[in-house]
């Protein structure tokens, strides 16, 4: 009762205040500064303020709104709380899940938050949540440093940092998370908060993988790591070879444990099978043999070789793009990357290559891909993070991911993800890791419908807490993306 008390005052002294502008959108309109714009359907600022890198988390908004200060940022979340509108926001529109970081209400993009500042003597770096990876690695390149970010090209920062965050360095240094020394948030409430382990310990703790449910983040202060010359490509081997490259993996992941080294293995089908396996090595050149199995394999397509980290993030262009407009993924959090994992993943796509095929007209796209990080991944962090939610094991995700044309299949490929995943799950728990069905999936791959319980497990109460005594109003709940409900 107070909550609704206090929501219903603050409003009422918001009109009183206001220009009793028709809409939200013109009430933000006429409140924020010149940093700042509104713009409408019809313009094509707010066609690329809308835009997503899958069409179906693309949604038609009220208006798009570009913040240039978080004090603007600060009014905009005032006025959408005061009017109760619902609003997304986007960062780098990655984002898969319909719903999540894009909205049928406001449409905030944080695409004016692209600052990139390197700082020398704390050897830190402040990097703005409109940021993608592949910029953000270009504008450190000149000080020989980068940061644990995203392995492909137009990830963004805001959604994968806020949501754990594997990378190709995370064998050395942990998830993203592990790696954050500080945030600027913007919180409900409109007041602008320096968050570090120091000012606010439990708040820092839910920004490290439970994302927007405690304001907007501006900027993320990154510890930095030393980054010179790097070893690695794709290599892509047809279908008859597919159980040879995927046998591979697996004894690479019994017998490769050097930190450096990372390799990313998948079944694709585009027209016809295919198996993709990407290598990394963080020197110019890995040690004898590591990686020969792979090179040895008759590859449709080879591009191993030395090159910058930026060069190699760019080198995935075509493997990380969409292949068609609609694109969504799910996830399976894997303990060990085994021949039955291994072998599932064939059955897994051939089987729903046939299924799908058989009932759908046009373009379809299927990868399934298993994404091995060594048991010491997260060692690297002595502090609690919101995700995983138990860091005793390093369970890695795997990921199925389906791209199509047609709208009018969206429940079946969602479906058809779901089923998967839950037989990944069985022939996980069938080869002896009965810790499985438990595990948090990662939250930037899990599906929309994934429950939040299952996501941050035992650290849920905490969160839960946090959000009462940060966003007691609920101001957050109007956005989209793993809500968690006071």
């Amino acid at each position: 009762m107070q909550r609704k008390l206090f929501a219903a005052l603050s409003l009422a002294s918001y009109l009183s205040t206001s220009v009793f502008a028709a809409t939200p959108c013109e009430q933000i309109e006429s409140a924020i500064s010149s940093s700042s714009s509104v713009s409408y359907p019809g313009s094509s600022n707010y066609t690329l303020d809308i835009a997503h890198w899958s069409a179906a988390a693309t949604l038609p908004a009220l208006c798009s709104v570009e913040p240039g200060t978080a004090q603007d940022l600060g009014i905009i979340i005032g006025i959408l709380g005061a009017t109760q509108t619902s609003f997304a926001v986007k960062g780098g529109g990655h984002s898969q899940n319909p719903g999540y970081s894009g909205t049928n209400g406001v449409q905030i993009s944080m695409s004016r938050f692209n600052h990139v500042i390197y700082d020398d003597p704390t050897k830190t770096a402040a990097v703005g949540t409109g940021n993608v990876w592949d910029d953000v690695y270009a504008a450190l390149e000149p000080y020989g440093r980068t940061v644990v970010g995203g392995r492909f090209p137009g990830v963004g920062v805001a959604g994968f940092s806020l949501g754990g965050g594997y990378s190709w360095l995370s064998n050395q240094y942990g998830l993203s998370i592990d790696t954050i020394a500080g945030y600027e948030l913007v919180k409900p409430d409109g007041t602008i908060a320096q968050i570090t382990q120091a000012s606010d310990a439990e708040l820092f703790f839910a920004l490290k993988g439970a994302h927007h449910n405690f304001g907007i983040v501006t900027s993320i202060i990154f510890n930095t790591v030393e980054q010179g010359q790097v070893w690695g490509g794709q290599v892509i081997v047809a279908a008859d070879e597919i159980p040879t490259l995927l046998a591979a993996a697996a004894q690479w992941v019994q017998d490769v444990n050097d930190p450096k080294s990372a390799i990313l293995s998948a079944v694709l089908s585009n027209d016809g099978l295919s198996g993709l396996v990407l290598l990394f090595y963080d020197a110019p050149t890995p040690p004898d043999g590591m990686f020969d199995t792979f090179l040895q394999l008759p590859a449709l397509v080879s591009d191993v070789t030395t090159r910058s980290f930026t060069g190699l993030i760019a080198s995935y262009l075509a493997w990380g793009e969409p292949v068609f407009s609609r694109v969504a993924c799910n996830t399976v959090p894997i303990a060990a990357d085994t021949d039955a994992v291994m072998m599932a993943t064939l059955n897994e796509t051939t089987y729903w290559v046939e299924q799908l095929s058989a009932q759908i007209q046009g373009d379809l796209f299927f990868s399934w891909s298993i994404e091995p990080f060594l048991p010491t991944l997260l060692t690297h962090n002595s502090e609690a993070t919101a995700y995983p939610s138990v860091r005793d094991v390093a369970f890695a995700p795997y990921m199925i991911q389906l791209a199509w044309s047609d709208p009018a299949f969206d429940d079946l490929i969602f479906d058809t993800m779901r089923q998967s995943a839950d037989q990944i799950v069985r022939v996980a728990v069938g080869d002896g890791q009965s810790r499985v069905p438990g595990a948090s999936p990662y939250p930037n791959y899990a599906l929309f419908g994934t429950p939040v319980e299952k996501l941050y497990g035992d650290n849920l109460p905490k969160l839960k807490e946090i959000k009462a005594r940060v966003d007691p109003l609920d101001v957050m709940g109007l956005a989209g993306g793993w809500r968690i409900t006071l």
